[in-house]
């Protein structure tokens, strides 16, 4: 297995796909709600999409892609998994709001062994192969030293659905914004995960993701020393992602005071 051939596949993906988030910024004239409203799909997503399968098809026509606009491409190879979300941050995109990215990671046998998260708008590429550590623009990444968490800064991300569920993460963040220096909600959970392996944040957690949405950045944690596990501690089910990823010195903490926080009162809010 190469794991650098695979890398280098995934940043020219992820790289073809951000030519056109860079083509379309501004100008997207076809902005459409999915299932869920509010999760919004344009044609810098398609157009992005359709150039990062591309390019890993030329290069691994037998691998199988699962693809957040287009679905499950099958193939032969059922060992090896692309995933890819064209454009994660949709909503940022389409109000120019620069926190989008480009996320190519491929799984073998259901873990991640590369990953990519390129923001074309800020010119960040990071990348991550297992083993081998994590870097952006050829830098290496390390994950903070924060052990307070008092002194710490997150990030955490809510559902389309916060509307219509009791599960809209609310509580999480009213609790543990009190506990900290500050949850930022940048809206693109790739990005979040890469800023905790560049150490710009300390940790990050969020529920009802995709495999696309995190793939790429749960092995950039990983290889920039931090951790990454469920709510509870345990294994990621990557099929239905729930997403803890820290520093590793907040890792238990974090791990208890999201417990605590869901015993809390549910605060939940109706369209007004």
């Amino acid at each position: 297995m190469e794991l650098n051939g695979f890398l280098q596949v995934a940043i020219q993906a992820a790289q073809a796909g951000g030519k056109f988030l860079q083509k379309y910024w501004g100008c997207v004239t076809n902005i459409q709600n999915k299932n869920i409203e509010g999760d919004l799909v344009t044609e810098a997503d398609r157009a992005s999409e359709s150039a990062v399968i591309d390019v890993i098809k030329e290069a691994f026509p037998a691998h199988k892609i699962l693809a957040e606009e287009s679905g499950l491409h099958e193939a032969q190879d059922t060992e090896f998994l692309w995933a890819i979300d064209p454009l994660d941050g949709t909503t940022n995109y389409a109000h120019q709001f620069p926190f989008v990215a480009v996320s190519v990671a491929l799984l073998y046998q259901g873990f991640p062994i590369v990953g990519v998260v390129y923001n074309p708008m800020m010119n960040e590429l990071f990348q991550a192969s297992k083993g081998c550590g994590a870097f952006v623009n050829g830098f290496k990444l390390s994950v903070s030293n924060v052990n307070d968490l008092n002194k710490s800064l997150l990030a955490t991300g809510f559902p389309y659905q916060r509307r219509e569920i009791e599960d809209n993460n609310y509580r999480e963040f009213c609790y543990m914004t009190n506990l900290s220096h500050g949850v930022r909600r940048a809206g693109a959970a790739s990005i979040d995960l890469a800023y905790v392996a560049a150490g710009k944040l300390d940790g990050y957690w969020e529920n009802h993701l995709q495999l696309w949405d995190v793939a790429a950045g749960v092995l950039l944690v990983q290889e920039a020393g931090g951790i990454v596990s469920s709510y509870d501690g345990g294994p990621v089910n990557f099929m239905k992602p729930q997403i803890l990823a820290t520093n590793g010195k907040l890792h238990s903490m974090m791990v208890q005071h999201l417990h605590n926080a869901s015993k809390e009162p549910v605060i939940h809010f109706s369209r007004l």
